[in-house]
């Protein structure tokens, strides 16, 4: 077991996300196995849910003419637009079925406002919201985190780059990650962590 002020964050390993979900990540199921054991080695392992109202604002199908993967302006800043996804309730929200949920501690949803997409952990889109689990893991006393998840290059980035603008050591398992990599965007993502600090593996 790894110290006590180590924890795991497992991002977004939901349905939608593996192939045949609605926005699926190629090879996105790939990871569980791996996952799963690397959860046997933290005192600590927390999961974030992707869980959007019906309607979100980020969804392209929102906006009459436009289509996913196109950027809109919204009051927050830029926003890529999405299929409809990880919608509240529905199957493609839950997470992967072999993925070992009994483990978590906490599982953290976030995207749950309709107005504002939340790709990070930590912070709603527009940088300043926060979600509440840097105070979770701080009153923990975890001080040291792992990411793993999908999608590398969008809520796993974000996610990483967060933790350690906000001064936690972050470690990245890129083995145990799957990215869109849409117009090079998994590579612009990994040079982004680096340059804040996170060590990538």
């Amino acid at each position: 077991m790894r110290p006590a002020t180590e924890a795991l964050i497992v991002i977004d390993v939901q349905n939608d996300f593996c192939p045949g979900g609605a926005h699926a990540v190629p090879e996105g199921d790939a990871i569980v196995p791996g996952v799963n054991a690397l959860m046997r080695e933290f005192p600590a392992v927390i999961l974030t849910q992707d869980w959007h109202p019906a309607g979100h604002t980020s969804f392209a199908s929102e906006h009459p003419g436009r289509a996913p993967m196109e950027t809109v302006e919204m009051p927050y800043g830029p926003q890529i637009l999405w299929p409809d996804h990880c919608v509240q309730g529905t199957p493609g929200a839950a997470f992967h079925p072999e993925l070992d949920t009994d483990r978590a501690d906490l599982i953290l949803r976030k995207g749950f406002r309709r107005a504002i997409d939340s790709y990070s952990a930590f912070f709603e889109n527009d940088g300043t919201t926060p979600t509440g689990l840097e105070g979770y893991l701080r009153t923990r006393g975890l001080s040291r985190l792992t990411m793993v998840g999908l999608a590398t290059d969008v809520c796993v980035a974000y996610s990483a780059q967060d933790a350690a603008r906000l001064g936690f050591e972050v470690e990245l398992r890129a083995d145990l990650c799957r990215g869109i990599d849409h117009e090079g965007s998994l590579g612009r993502a990994l040079a982004a962590m680096r340059e804040r600090g996170v060590v990538v593996h």
